[in-house]
């Protein structure tokens, strides 16, 4: 009986260790790591985490091959630090900025328009691009003869799509107030711009919206759609790293501004923007 009691007692206290072991790794895994990274600690273990987005501005595959904006630029910025990026890809803005905060990337390398409700988060680096956000709609060939919306007071009462977390829900709610009238919004968790843009094509859905640049080369493969109408003002766009991280801040920055005056960057640009 005593030894019974014993093996009991033994097999009681494993239990309880198992248990506190996992309660410490589940409240290790929601808490955000506490060891710094910056320029310095970036460069000396020679990895660069970064997360991006796929489409074909950020990252996208063709073919047997990888590209992307966001990607060449990646990969230029590789060969000038000497360090290897470590690519995630993350449709949700939210998440990659959860991710960010929690230490598992060091820079969200996406376009993320520059706003004073992010600027309270994170820090953005010099801007990269501009743009602006366009409805995205079946012009009237493609619509059983339905024209095209003009004006933004004609999106009363309208559904439109857009990707969960977009840049574009806050813009809409507020030209909801504008015109005085309900705009429906609907987050999709699933799809991306560029999909939702595909979907207006095929008739699934009437409206989202992306940004202009994204819309006006999706447009040249989609002769259904159309790009014309503005959402919103033109904002510069940026990529975006932790407060705690000043001097990857000012190292990107410096690369940033001369690295954007070279012939390579030029052409990068001019390959998904032009």
């Amino acid at each position: 009986m005593k030894r019974q009691l014993y093996l009991y007692l033994i097999l009681l206290c494993l239990v309880v260790v198992t248990m506190i072991a996992l309660y410490l790794a589940i409240n290790r895994a929601d808490k955000p790591h506490s060891t710094p990274r910056d320029y310095p600690e970036i460069v000396e273990l020679g990895e660069l985490h970064v997360v991006t987005d796929y489409n074909t501005i950020g990252y996208y595959v063709e073919g047997d091959s990888a590209t992307g904006f966001q990607l060449e630029m990646m990969r230029a910025l590789e060969k000038e630090w000497g360090v290897r990026v470590q690519l995630t890809l993350e449709n949700s803005l939210e998440e990659s900025l959860k991710g960010l905060q929690n230490h598992r990337y060091d820079l969200v390398a996406r376009n993320i328009p520059v706003n004073a409700k992010l600027k309270d988060d994170v820090a953005f680096t010099t801007p990269i691009t501009l743009n602006k956000q366009v409805l995205v709609q079946r012009k009237a060939l493609y619509n059983d003869s339905i024209e095209p919306i003009r004006q933004q007071l004609q999106l009363a009462k309208k559904t439109i799509y857009v990707a969960k977390d977009s840049p574009a829900i806050l813009r809409l709610s507020n030209l909801s107030h504008e015109i005085g009238d309900t705009i429906y919004i609907k987050e999709d968790p699933t799809y991306g711009p560029e999909q939702l843009v595909i979907m207006v094509a095929s008739g699934d859905i009437d409206f989202t919206v992306c940004d202009e640049m994204l819309a006006i080369r999706l447009a040249k493969e989609f002769e259904e759609i159309d790009v014309v109408t503005d959402i919103g003002f033109t904002q510069f766009e940026a990529w975006a790293v932790r407060r705690d991280s000043p001097q990857l801040l000012d190292s990107l920055n410096g690369w940033l501004e001369n690295f954007k005056k070279t012939r390579t960057f030029k052409s990068i640009y001019n390959h998904y923007y032009k």
